[in-house]
């Protein structure tokens, strides 16, 4: 006698799973509740090279330093992603290229990226330099947060007004670790 399920069962449960899978991808890229994007949001001064200042620690980014960020506007209206940090433990540049697309009107800094094929995860500006200075953007929860500048370093105000500001949300600001910048690289 076959054990195995009948055809019509793995229709079902493809069926199931594909259509739980778009309220599945909202839990991972919709901003934390409580928490405003900026809005209006101007992309193309957003685009070019950002430094990470700060990072809640996570396993792809863990050990590097140097980390910078390279966002780039395709005709599309997506943003290529190239994030670059040095791992001083294998003496290497790691470098991982992604796409980010608008969760909603462009002029919210609302989006969602992915490294990895079909799985995104939520990127959101929450805070942001009138002149595109520096930014701090918060992950689908308050267990992701980054602080960006474009320059290497920012000055201690800014960073204490940032971090008051992660902290409000929510944030394990303690938990922040801030990037060394002291070679150049790629």
């Amino acid at each position: 006698m076959n054990n195995r399920p009948s055809r019509p069962h793995h229709r079902w449960l493809l069926a199931l799973c594909l259509g739980l899978l778009p309220f599945l991808s909202a839990c991972f890229t919709a901003p934390p509740q409580g928490v405003t994007v900026v809005s209006p949001f101007d992309v193309k001064r957003y685009a070019g090279r950002w430094y990470e200042i700060a990072r809640l620690d996570h396993g792809f980014e863990r050990g590097l330093s140097e980390v910078n960020a390279t966002y780039r506007l395709e005709s599309d209206g997506s943003v290529v992603v190239l994030n670059r940090g040095f791992d001083a433990a294998k003496g290497e540049w790691k470098e991982a290229v992604g796409r980010a697309l608008f969760t909603g009107d462009a002029s919210t800094a609302s989006l969602k990226v992915s490294f990895f094929g079909p799985f995104y995860g939520g990127y959101h500006v929450i805070a942001l330099d009138p002149d595109y200075r520096w930014a701090m953007v918060i992950g689908p929860s308050t267990g992701y947060l980054w602080i960006l500048a474009r320059d290497r370093q920012l000055p201690e105000d800014v960073r204490a007004r940032l971090v008051a500001q992660a902290a409000a949300l929510g944030v394990d600001t303690g938990e922040l670790i801030w990037v060394e910048h002291r070679r150049s690289g790629p």
